[in-house]
């Protein structure tokens, strides 16, 4: 069997985030050799023709990039391969911050408001690690919008979705997306406004676990996330969801070191109908914003 991964900063040489792709590819990459399957990844940064060259011959296929391309790359893989990780179409909606947060309110998804003037959270409609996100009472640049800062505790929700994949289409398995671990994450505001992801730690114990993982699952259903996601919440008086990844996050490099099962087989299973009804976690992580790793 062969597996087709497809991580795109490190293959492109991002700087800003290289570590952190390069991480998350290694550990899936040891994960789906440990369950027998040969991984093939691009071998140049021309990463569209890459995906069409080489993930023909493979059996199940999975994108790893920014959220600006994530769409296209994912189109493309469609197109030649079996895509495990969330679907094109529900990725270019997910992808869209105020897109998806306006269907997320619509849906009865507690979100922060959107928010126009005074002092708020500014961040681009596409972005991932807080990158551009600020506390600011200043404009809006193009290509920004503005929500409610929500006092409260960051916390994210890794979930993986599962589905069907039939002769005309992908559909729901009819199962609820699982809820691999509630983790705490490190969200660091400057004197300046600046937000700065410091990474996170998995899985924690909370007394509104329950509460969190119920509003990720709805925000996935409702957005149609299929395969890896994270969920980023707010806790304050409710869950607020403040952000939908529709994609693998760095919270999978501190799952997969606690975690008993092999997050390769749990993906490929999820995508065919026939993901788990719960996993294993032994332990705790943490995980630095490079993909770093140490167990707690």
């Amino acid at each position: 069997m062969k597996a087709f991964l497809a991580e795109y900063a490190s293959a492109a040489g991002d700087l800003k985030v290289a570590a952190e792709g390069a991480a998350m590819r290694d550990v899936l990459t040891k994960s789906f050799e440990s369950i027998g399957y040969e991984v093939l990844m691009p071998e140049s940064s021309a990463f569209d023709d890459e995906i069409r060259q080489r993930a023909p011959g493979c059996d199940v296929g999975l994108v790893i990039a920014p959220d600006h391309l994530l769409y296209g790359f994912t189109r493309t893989l469609e197109s030649v391969c079996h895509n495990i990780g969330c679907g094109a179409m529900n990725v270019a909606v997910a992808a869209n911050k105020q897109r998806s947060s306006a269907i997320l309110a619509q849906n009865g998804v507690p979100v922060p408001a959107e928010k126009t003037e005074g002092r708020r959270v500014i961040k681009p409609f596409r972005g991932c690690g807080a990158a551009g996100v600020r506390l600011s009472d200043g404009p809006a640049d193009e290509g920004e919008f503005g929500q409610e800062f929500i006092e409260g505790e960051h916390l994210s929700v890794s979930l993986v979705g599962s589905r069907v994949v039939g002769n005309v289409c992908e559909y729901w398995s009819g199962d609820p997306p699982l809820a691999i671990a509630l983790n705490r994450q490190e969200i660091e505001i400057d004197p300046e406004g600046r937000f700065h992801y410091r990474g996170g730690e998995t899985p924690i114990e909370h007394p509104r676990r329950d509460e969190c993982c119920a509003v990720a699952i709805r925000a996935v259903q409702v957005l149609g996330c299929q395969g890896y996601a994270g969920v980023d919440i707010v806790l304050a008086d409710r869950p607020y969801v403040v952000d939908v990844n529709p994609r693998i996050t760095t919270s999978i490099v501190g799952i997969a070191a606690v975690m008993r099962e092999e997050i390769a087989d749990v993906l490929v299973r999820a995508s065919r109908g026939e993901g788990y009804s719960e996993v294993h976690l032994d332990g705790r992580a943490r995980y630095g914003p490079d993909g770093s790793v140490s167990r707690l």
